[in-house]
């Protein structure tokens, strides 16, 4: 399952999400695309709520939502118990999120990021594993 990804957007990530589709399958991983299909505008919670909603159930390990800042994505994701979304505008970030926060799904700011850095940000992301350790205890006080 751990070549399993998630990935959706609203219009605004639109063409990114696109890009890393491909880019993803092309490295070996099997993509389940939440949409958008279009860049037609659109409610970005009518795709990450099914999103998320995988995520937590453990259909697919890991996610990736792309919006045009992130940040409404991020929110909303995040209100899924058992969902641990991080924004991420550069791979530090990206790796921080899955070293320290377990996290399991990462919003890329299709607005603010190129092309290669959102390719960078996703790749960090999915080749960097949860520390544990003091972090895990940490990790287990966020859902309540």
């Amino acid at each position: 399952m751990e070549n399993h990804i998630a990935i959706g957007s609203d219009h605004a990530g639109f063409a990114y999400k696109q890009m890393l589709v491909q880019w993803l399958q092309d490295n070996g991983y099997e993509v389940r695309d939440f949409g958008t299909f279009s860049a037609d505008s659109v409610d970005y919670p009518d795709f990450v709520h099914p999103l998320a909603t995988a995520v937590a159930a453990g259909e697919l390990e890991r996610g990736v939502l792309l919006c045009g800042s992130a940040n409404g994505v991020c929110i909303t994701a995040n209100k899924h118990r058992g969902i641990r979304a991080a924004i991420a505008w550069e791979p530090e970030l990206a790796a921080l999120a899955r070293q320290h926060n377990n996290a399991n799904i990462v919003c890329v700011p299709a607005r603010f990021v190129s092309e290669e850095d959102a390719r960078a940000i996703v790749s960090q992301f999915l080749n960097t594993a949860f520390e544990g350790g003091r972090h895990q205890t940490r990790v287990a006080k966020i859902d309540c």
